[in-house]
Order: C-alpha cells, then sequence, then structure tokens
C-alpha cells in the first residue's frame, strides 16, 4: 500500500513528503521532474517511493493518467494527502477568469477527481482508506484579496463533510486549516517587514512551522484517529481565537 501525497516538492507538502518517507511507501506528486527528483533525494531510503508527475490544474485527465499509473505499477493508494494549492492574490476587480479556474483546478477539483479515481475497484482495487487536506484557515476567515483562494478551500472543506458520511466507514476525511506558516507559496507576504511583525502580535503562540502541520497530519492518518472523520483542524497558533484588538 502507498500513501499519495500532491504538490509534494515545495512548502509544506514537501515537509510532509520527507517525513512520511521514514514510515510510508509515498507517491510523490508534482509537476516539475528536477523538483521531484530533489524531493525523492530527500526521501528515506529504507521504503520504496515513486513519482507520479502530472499537473493537476489539468483536471480532466486526472483520472484516466492516475489510473493508468496505478495499473502500471501495479500498486494501490490507501492515503492521500492533498498539498498541491494554487494562491494569486488579487482584488475580484482584477481577478481574470483564468487565474479563478487555475485556482480552483489546482485546489479543489483536483482532490476531487483524485478521490473519485481512488474510490473505484478497477482502478485502486477500493483500497483508499485515509484522506487528510491541507486547507486553510482563509476558508472560515476573510482576508483581501483572497476571494478565489478562500473559495476554493471552502469548497474543499464542504466537500470533505459530505464525502465523510457518503464514505463511512471505510474511508476517513479530514482537514487541516493552517494559519500562518512560512512556505514558498507565501514567502512573498513574509517578506513584509510591517505584516510581520502585525502578525506577530496577532499569533499567541507566534508565527507557524511545517512542523507543526505534519503532527497533526501524521495523527489523522494513523489508528489513533481512528473515531474521527468530517472535521475541521484549525492549526494556527491561537490567532483564529484572538479578538485583542
Amino acid at each position: 500500500m502507498y500513501l499519495l501525497i500532491s504538490g509534494s516538492t515545495s512548502g509544506i507538502g514537501q515537509y510532509l513528503t520527507v517525513e512520511l518517507s521514514k514510515e510510508f511507501n509515498l507517491i510523490l506528486n508534482g509537476r516539475n521532474d528536477e523538483k521531484l527528483i530533489s524531493t525523492l533525494e530527500l526521501c528515506s531510503k529504507e521504503k520504496h517511493h515513486l513519482i507520479w508527475n502530472y499537473d493537476l490544474k489539468n483536471i480532466e485527465a486526472i483520472e484516466a493518467n492516475l489510473a493508468d499509473f496505478l495499473q502500471k505499477n501495479s500498486i494501490q493508494i490507501s492515503s492521500f494527502v492533498h498539498c498541491a494549492g494554487f494562491l494569486k492574490m488579487l482584488p475580484l476587480k482584477n481577478m481574470s477568469l483564468s487565474v479563478m479556474q487555475e485556482t480552483m483546478n489546482t485546489n479543489f477539483f483536483s482532490a476531487v477527481m483524485i478521490i473519485k479515481t481512488l474510490l473505484n475497484k478497477k482502478a485502486n482495487d477500493s483500497g483508499l482508506q485515509n484522506v487528510v487536506q491541507i486547507s486553510s484557515t482563509a476558508s472560515i476567515r476573510g482576508a483581501k484579496a483572497f476571494n478565489i483562494y478562500s473559495a476554493s478551500k471552502g469548497a474543499m472543506d464542504s466537500m470533505m463533510r459530505s464525502l465523510a458520511v457518503e464514505l463511512a466507514p471505510k474511508v476517513r476525511i479530514n482537514s487541516v486549516l493552517p494559519g500562518g506558516v512560512q512556505t514558498q507559496m507565501t514567502d512573498a507576504m513574509f517578506h513584509d517587514k510591517e505584516l510581520i511583525e502585525r502578525m506577530s502580535k496577532d499569533y499567541p503562540l507566534g508565527l507557524g512551522l511545517p512542523s507543526d502541520i505534519y503532527e497533526m497530519v501524521r495523527f489523522l492518518i494513523s489508528e489513533k484517529s481512528r473515531w474521527i472523520t468530517g472535521q475541521q483542524f484549525v492549526v494556527d497558533g491561537g490567532r483564529s481565537i484572538n479578538i485583542s484588538a
């Protein structure tokens, strides 16, 4: 059995990939060969890992491509961690339809199509048992210029709740909602000294690290969370409950 990680070549996805490679056989998903190979080289050599090079914004062919990949390698996927994400910060008046589509395709529709494929008996022999989606606190809070990104994460979490009921008891599905974690996707924001100072004051436990998200994901894919499904887990250093002026 394998664990599939989408968006495994950067940020939280890469950190999760490297850490989880110590315990699981992994399938690394990304769209850049060089980055995929570099990430694979960081992984533990004690387990068996494979690369699935596919750009998830191309949602039309996900089912066929992933099913073909599984058949060619004669493998099954038991767990799926969706880390792939696309963020373009723009006010709605400046947002183009193409950016909206890429955001929704990468963040939401790709997860839908991957899960659908992994539920298919012919493609994956009904091997799927666990799904963890890396969402965002932007799905439950408002922020300027996060409009379509927030919508994509909100859609992901809404789907998660319905699938938790639909797929039980065989498959568990949950979402992890990180707060301010410095990654390649958020790097531009973290270069703003004024923003960093303001965020540091807003986060009671300070800003987050990818390792903080890993610990929650590792728990959710383990048997320790066997009675948990359909939940949103906010991991944000207390930011969402801080109402201080």
